[in-house]
């Protein structure tokens, strides 16, 4: 606590962060011990913080308790594996601005230190500009951590925020950042050369992490790290020591393994989880588990980055 007696938070930073996976017993219960185990594990691999509820965290198979839930276990575990500086983001967008308010308020009582929010996409058609702008605002004034932007069309009906959007709701004292899924690097270079010097644009997509940093983004949110965490973490510090020949090296292998997480979604990421590391295959239905043989080539479609991960692990 302060001095006030407000919650301390950690500030968010340069930095790769993690969008973890949910976690599920087989009678479809929310697994908590597998979330600390795979918290305090992402922690120890040396990423820059979590996140919990993004799209990889199966928000939307989760109710409110849940939600919460999953989110103070990761901010338990982080802190117990002695990481208690290490940032933890929730995700909050929902389809209402008060939902996604009510998810920010339980998110910070939770441990959070910022929240990431989608933008309302259900109506689309009847959400002007001015609504949406609105709708962020209303959601900054009221949450009691920083609130960053989810730019991820694929996620929200196709809806793709523009630079211009971006831009002006970084203007808002309380929205400290964005998350660009949407893979639009010249997107990125507009608002991070555009914005409050504090203001976080992180790439959405491990793929792409050195487009976002010669790009003057300030890291990446991604969630093959779930599975690669120190190689990602690898091709940043590459990049910053200026070995930019071994940087594009280690990008091909993480991006080629970024392929099977884009294309399989969580379900590859989690189904990779229980078979290299032996936990947490379980979706949420009406996801399933793959069959065998679709597991076996999931399996090697990330043994490349998984022999660069072991490696670094060794080392």
């Amino acid at each position: 606590m302060t001095a006030n007696g407000t919650t301390r938070r950690n500030p968010l930073t340069y930095g790769f962060y993690v969008p973890t996976v949910a976690f599920f017993q087989p009678d479809e219960e929310v697994d908590l011990p597998t979330v600390e185990k795979h918290a305090a594990y992402l922690a120890r691999s040396g990423v820059t913080g979590l996140v919990t509820q993004g799209s990889n965290g199966e928000a939307v198979h989760l109710d409110r308790d849940e939600r919460k839930a999953i989110t103070a276990a990761t901010r338990r575990a982080v802190d117990a594996a002695g990481y208690s500086s290490m940032p933890v983001i929730a995700g909050c967008g929902a389809a209402s601005t008060r939902e996604s308010i009510q998810l920010c308020q339980d998110s910070a009582a939770a441990g959070a230190d910022a929240v990431l929010v989608l933008p309302p996409s259900y109506y689309k058609a009847l959400v002007s500009n001015e609504a949406m702008y609105a709708h962020f605002h209303a959601i900054a004034d009221a949450s009691p951590i920083p609130v960053l932007i989810y730019n991820f069309p694929g996620a929200s009906s196709g809806l793709d925020l523009s630079s211009d959007d971006i831009l002006t709701l970084a203007k808002h004292p309380n929205i400290i950042g964005c998350k660009l899924t949407c893979g639009n690097t010249g997107k990125l270079a507009r608002i991070a050369a555009g914005s409050k010097p504090e203001f976080l644009t992180f790439g959405g997509s491990a793929d792409f992490t050195l487009q976002t940093l010669i790009a003057g983004g300030d890291g990446i949110i991604g969630g093959t790290a779930n599975m690669i965490p120190r190689s990602c973490v690898r091709l940043m510090e590459l990049y910053r020591a200026g070995k930019l020949e071994e940087a594009q090296k280690v990008q091909a292998i993480v991006a080629r393994t970024d392929w099977a997480a884009i294309h399989g979604g969580f379900i590859a990421v989690k189904t990779a989880l229980q078979s290299y590391h032996g936990y947490g295959g379980l979706p949420r239905r009406p996801c399933v588990v793959p069959s065998e043989k679709a597991a076996a080539a999931i399996h090697e479609e990330f043994r490349e980055g998984m022999e660069l991960e072991r490696s670094l692990e060794k080392s």
